[in-house]
């Protein structure tokens, strides 16, 4: 190789090395760029969830230490009013009236914030919500679950909301008779596994076409407990999911 072959070549190669490093920074620039952008989101999810559970928590203690005594201070007077027959009755219903609005405020608090989730755990919860369940729908839950270990409030809370979409997507759109519920754990990971007798969906195409508000909570909230999902659906075959949580 004579001198201007040489120099053409190493010409060439200077260009090439320079062409490569370029092209290897900006493949790096977008990979970090990527994982940032895929942190930022994970951030945003989380701060939403937090926020969200914040607010239901104060909300349900605001129903049940302030307006659950005042309501029953109200009951209270108007039991201690004299009155004849006529109005008596009118205070009978109004009393009666205000039972039903304690209930409910019971209700709507502990379904905000079970007080079961935080005394005992996160499967007797879910024990208590499928038990309230089956005095309104005909939907057949069976839930079985081993001792799970400990889990921090942050994932207790996730898994009972996660059960709670589960249960509320078939009956809304499942139209299944029957709904099996398994809560396992080992010493790495906990596992949710359900599966309903209903009408199934194309996942791929619900995830692509719709992505539903109840899909992306169940994603969001696995993702921000580290855990994986996994979702077997085919029309005509029912549900199946799969919800892996690292301990």
């Amino acid at each position: 190789m004579d001198a201007h072959e040489t120099t053409i070549y190493t010409t060439v190669l200077i260009i090439s090395i320079i062409g490569g490093s370029i092209i290897l920074y900006f493949i790096i620039s977008m990979i970090r760029q990527h994982r940032r952008n895929i942190e930022l989101y994970k951030s945003k999810v989380r701060a939403e969830i937090t926020t969200l559970e914040n607010e239901r928590t104060r909300v349900s203690a605001d129903l049940h230490d302030e307006l659950g005594p005042l309501l029953f201070t109200v009951k209270f007077k108007i039991s201690s009013i004299e009155a004849n027959t006529e109005d008596q009755k009118v205070l009978g219903e109004a009393s009666s009236h205000l039972d039903d609005i304690i209930q409910r405020i019971r209700e709507i608090s502990n379904d905000l914030m079970p007080g079961t989730l935080l005394r005992k755990g996160v499967h007797y919860a879910i024990e208590e919500f499928i038990d309230n369940l089956a005095k309104t729908t005909t939907l057949h839950i069976t839930f079985i679950h081993q001792d799970v270990a400990e889990l921090s409030k942050e994932k207790a809370i996730n898994l009972y909301r996660i059960v709670q979409e589960i249960i509320h997507n078939t009956l809304k759109h499942a139209r299944a008779s029957d709904l099996d519920i398994a809560l396992t754990s080992s010493e790495t990971k906990l596992v949710l596994n359900t599966q309903d007798n209903g009408i199934g969906f194309d996942y791929l195409t619900e995830r692509i076409e719709n992505s539903g508000l109840g899909l992306r909570n169940l994603l969001n909230r696995t993702e921000f407990m580290g855990g994986n999902i996994y979702i077997e659906s085919m029309p005509g075959q029912g549900t199946k999911y799969t919800i892996e949580i690292p301990l």
